[in-house]
């Protein structure tokens, strides 16, 4: 089925082919994506209702995230995940468990890689956690956050020295979803949200450096 022209831009968003402060033209897009000038229109209000754009002067733009919006998303981001891994040590099917346990495995072949491989690999694997919670409002939620994300620049996993720790922190999420011990699943996956936040700043800092 042919895809509509809100969930191409948002899929160029979050692919990261239309980053933080790049401005959207009407005519462009509908040039870009094979559509006609007004469904590309109707996406644009749509995602600028959702805060994916911001308009300065009379163009849109995609947005991005102050200091404070950062924190806020990070907050949530948080408690959502860690709610999905504590609902997933519950719920998982063993085939679950199984792929989860894989993902980590063929991860650890694109360490010291591209960035942007390691990124989507790493958003693979939160959204089968989500799946294995089975619980459909919050995978919905999980979903908007996912979006928000999109808003950051630049990936954790492009910080010197932060892929290997993070693919073990990924180990430790997935050995508490086998070990069915919901308290330590949380705690775990909240720890790498926390991890990566704290390199987020250090990034916006200046503090690390970007590969």
């Amino acid at each position: 089925m042919a895809k509509d022209a809100y969930s191409l831009i948002l899929e160029a968003i979050e692919a990261g082919l239309f980053k933080p402060g790049d401005r959207l033209v009407e005519s462009e897009l509908a040039e870009r994506f094979g559509v006609s000038r007004t469904p590309v229109r109707e996406a644009l209000q749509r995602l600028e209702t959702q805060s994916m754009l911001a308009r300065d002067g009379r163009s849109l733009m995609v947005a991005s995230l102050d200091h404070n919006q950062l924190a806020e998303l990070y907050a949530v981001r948080t408690e959502l995940e860690g709610l999905a891994a504590r609902l997933a040590a519950r719920h998982a099917t063993e085939e679950e468990v199984r792929v989860l346990r894989t993902m980590v495995m063929e991860d650890r072949a694109l360490l010291g890689g591209d960035p942007r491989l390691l990124s989507q690999a790493n958003k693979r694997f939160h959204k089968q956690i989500h799946l294995a919670s089975h619980n459909r409002f919050l995978v919905q939620q999980l979903d908007l956050v996912r979006r928000s994300m999109a808003l950051m620049a630049t990936t954790s996993f492009a910080a010197e020295g932060r892929d290997g720790p993070a693919l073990t922190e990924h180990e430790r999420i997935v050995a508490a979803i086998e070990a069915r011990d919901g308290d330590a699943a949380y705690l775990a996956l909240k720890t790498h949200i926390s991890k990566a936040y704290e390199t987020r700043l250090r990034i916006d800092a200046g503090e690390v450096r970007v590969r």
